[in-house]
């Protein structure tokens, strides 16, 4: 491990006590290092290749705070591009998603290929005397990008791993939840807010099951969801690089109603789908009882119904936007897809009951994080500290069968720590702490 003796970011963190320093929430300098050292070398969620189907389809995103564009090109593969153009900056592509042959640049007209390269500079020849090098001058593209169970990932960093080493076995079963249910696509809009909170503490509430019977009360006596899962049946999962579950789990009970084809006034969606071979095999015997929310590090959240995925998107230390993304059966019946969409809209996103619970807790979080007396106080994360016991089959899938505990919080942020120290893929690699194998 380094030497943590020197300037560290795990000075911030404390795994054995418990606690996380609150300046890390809003320190305008921590949040210009995570652009650095978090967003611009991770592997970020682009879009799902359902969105980009045929050549010249395009989907609009953020890698950290700046835009980019994905796009599928003629001969099938996908580019992801610096949405600004080289010359002055300017934006080049304003629609959140669509259909082109090329982008062009509507300050001073260059123009592009769905490759980024650039193919036309107005006055090139009398203005330019011929002498501008258009290889030189495309859109800045990433080096890598790759998809996985049609996912899309994009990473900025050359020396970065293969997308699939990256997400490892709890990335890959994160991502799996989806699409283990089949030939899944993404319902046409995305559901976009602003809040004034970290991404962090948006973050961390995907893995804490805690706050449901008392923040989401309201949602619980109006009927929209049934009774919070029970304490006692959770199951946490921490995977290389930041990646981690945290939630309840199937039971001898649920299963038993899961095969009766019931639905749970929670989800509202059989889990039937669990049993058969294809989600067998994509999610194996531990990930066939996962009934939490995953995050794939740094920023991306699939939701305990399977069904949809939200970005927290950094906008500065003090503003996240979220989005959501919805997904169904592609075969689904318009009554299904109707359902789908309106259960989604209703729990999450700015129209929302539980989000808008939520939402206001991270925005009051992250106003306390910047005052001088606040300061004094580190956040507490000691909720079953010392007592989650790892255990993993065939030395894989490392998981802890618990009640609600802090445990995926605690590895959020020790792994933020890991990624903000290192100067390089090659330092984190070497750096990272280990997925634990005794109490946490």
């Amino acid at each position: 491990m380094q030497d943590k003796a020197q300037f560290s970011y795990h000075r911030y963190v404390d795994p054995k006590g418990g606690t996380v320093d609150r300046r890390i929430f809003s320190d305008p300098d921590i949040y210009q290092r995570e652009l650095e050292h978090i967003f611009a070398r991770s592997w970020n969620f682009m879009c799902h290749e359902s969105q980009i189907p045929e050549a010249g389809d395009y989907f609009t995103n953020y890698i950290g705070d700046e835009p980019v564009i994905c796009v599928r090109d003629r001969d099938g593969s996908i580019h992801v591009m610096l949405n600004s153009c080289p010359h002055r900056g300017n934006t080049v592509c304003r629609a959140e998603s669509g259909k082109a042959r090329g982008f062009l640049c509507s300050y001073h007209g260059w123009a592009f290929g769905l490759d980024g390269s650039l193919k036309v500079v107005p006055g090139r020849k009398d203005l330019y005397n011929g002498e501008i090098d258009r290889e030189k001058w495309g859109l800045l593209r990433a080096p890598h990008v790759a998809t996985y169970s049609g996912f899309v990932f994009a990473c900025m960093d050359e020396d970065a791993p293969p997308l699939e080493e990256f997400l490892g076995e709890v990335g890959k079963l994160s991502l799996n939840l989806i699409a283990a249910r089949g030939d899944m696509v993404c319902i046409d809009g995305v559901q976009k807010n602003v809040l004034d909170c970290n991404w962090k503490l948006a973050v961390e509430n995907l893995l804490d099951w805690y706050h449901a019977d008392i923040t989401h009360h309201s949602a619980t006596m109006a009927g929209f969801i049934g009774k919070p899962p029970s304490h006692n049946w959770h199951r946490t999962m921490l995977g290389e690089y930041g990646h981690a579950l945290s939630g309840p789990r199937m039971t001898e009970e649920t299963w038993a109603a899961a095969e009766r084809g019931e639905t749970s006034k929670e989800v509202r969606f059989p889990e039937a789908w669990r049993n058969e071979e294809r989600a067998r095999e994509m999610l194996g015997p531990i990930g066939r009882d996962v009934k939490g929310h995953p995050n794939v590090f740094p920023n991306v959240w699939i939701t305990a119904s399977g069904r949809q995925i939200c970005l927290r998107l950094p906008k500065g230390p003090e503003k996240t936007e979220l989005w959501w993304f919805t997904f169904v059966d592609r075969g689904a019946t318009p009554e299904y897809r109707a359902q789908v969409a309106s259960h989604g809209t209703h729990s999450f996103g700015p129209a929302g009951l539980l989000e808008q619970d939520d939402g206001d807790n991270w925005i009051q979080g992250t106003k306390r994080t910047r005052g001088v007396l606040a300061r004094k106080l580190p956040f507490n994360y000691q909720m079953n500290l010392g007592h989650g016991q790892p255990h993993a089959i065939d030395g894989r899938s490392v998981y802890i069968d618990d009640h609600t505990n802090e445990h995926a919080h605690l590895w959020l942020y020790r792994s933020w720590a890991d990624w903000m120290d290192a100067e390089s893929w090659a330092d984190l690699k070497a750096n990272a702490t280990p997925v634990p194998t005794e109490a946490v």
